[in-house]
């Protein structure tokens, strides 16, 4: 038990550094080969801090730890907005573009909304049960493709750049080799770790999906916001959160899915839901009082309504 535990940790740990190695790695064989810095930064950087929820997500998925699948998706889209934002908005007051607060916001809303009427086939249909079946996961990855198209277009108009270090080609292959090591590894020990903890304390897969595992998963972000946030870079901060949101619903969710269909527990409604408000909220935060700035005020309401989530999670168990 003790060994599970400690993989469980361990795991978590791997995971990051596996996802900071196949990145590094890739960026800098890729701009060996003379990719652009925005392709980099539109592709291999944005696929490797969602690769994380990816590994844990395939992984539970063919284990048939559908609850935890899920519910590691739905929490880490929440912590990002209302616990990584937060924590962000406290270190210095965010100022959203014109096109994030536009465009990019509600685009995540639309995410919510597909999941929300894609899973609910219970609900919707009348159905025996609900799940994301292969259908509704190419549904998603259409979705994902127009997103890439769209985000591919606006880097172009605007000119972001990914600023890439270049090493040599073996440490470059070296560290794709051992990213995908340590992500393979430390998504299985987090998965095998969730469901022991379950068992063993009587809790749900889907709380520690919830909770424990969408905060380790989305540790990337939380750096990288708030290493951001430090260097007054609103745009790095809020970008990596709203990508990171509309990734882990059209990409992770969808490729799963389309691989093997994850079933749907009704219970986890209310979290979609509140997702949903998670993103109202943070359109709304940035339309009232001063216009397009996310501040310390705003910050310290979404860290509070995060706590009393987890309150929640706890006491539903």
């Amino acid at each position: 038990m003790f060994l599970t535990y400690s993989l469980f940790v361990a795991g978590f740990y791997f995971l990051i550094k596996g996802a900071n190695w196949l990145v590094e790695g890739s960026s800098s064989l890729a701009k060996k080969f003379k990719v652009s810095d925005l392709m980099i930064g539109l592709t291999i950087v944005s696929f490797g801090t969602s690769a994380p929820e990816l590994f844990v997500n395939l992984i539970a998925s063919f284990n048939g730890n559908s609850d935890l699948a899920i519910g590691n998706i739905i929490g880490s889209n929440i912590s990002n907005i209302l616990l990584i934002l937060g924590i962000a908005a406290i270190i210095y007051p965010l100022k959203v573009k014109r096109g994030t607060a536009s465009t990019m916001i509600p685009l995540n809303m639309l995410a919510v909304v597909a999941l929300w009427l894609l899973i609910n086939d219970t609900l919707i249909d009348g159905a025996n049960f609900s799940a994301l079946t292969r259908i509704d996961g190419l549904i998603l990855l259409l979705f994902f493709i127009v997103f890439i198209y769209y985000t591919f277009g606006i880097a172009r108009v605007e000119g972001e750049k990914e600023k890439v270090e270049e090493k040599n080609t073996f440490m470059s292959i070296a560290m794709i080799i051992a990213g995908m090591i340590g992500l393979a590894f430390g998504g299985k020990w987090i998965v095998d770790g969730a469901v022991v903890i379950a068992t063993k304390f009587n809790m749900s897969e889907s709380l520690i999906g919830l909770t424990i595992v969408a905060i380790g998963t989305s540790l990337p972000e939380l750096s990288t916001s708030a290493v951001a946030a430090f260097k007054h870079n609103a745009d790095i901060a809020i970008g990596n959160v709203i990508g990171s949101n509309i990734f882990n619903i059209f990409w992770i969710l969808g490729l799963s899915s389309a691989i093997k269909p994850i079933f749907f527990s009704p219970i986890l409604n209310f979290d979609i839901y509140f997702m949903g408000f998670s993103t109202f909220l943070l359109l709304l935060f940035v339309f009232i009082g001063r216009k397009n700035i996310l501040g310390r005020l705003e910050g310290i309401a979404f860290l509070l309504i995060y706590i009393l989530y987890i309150i929640y999670l706890i006491y539903r168990g």
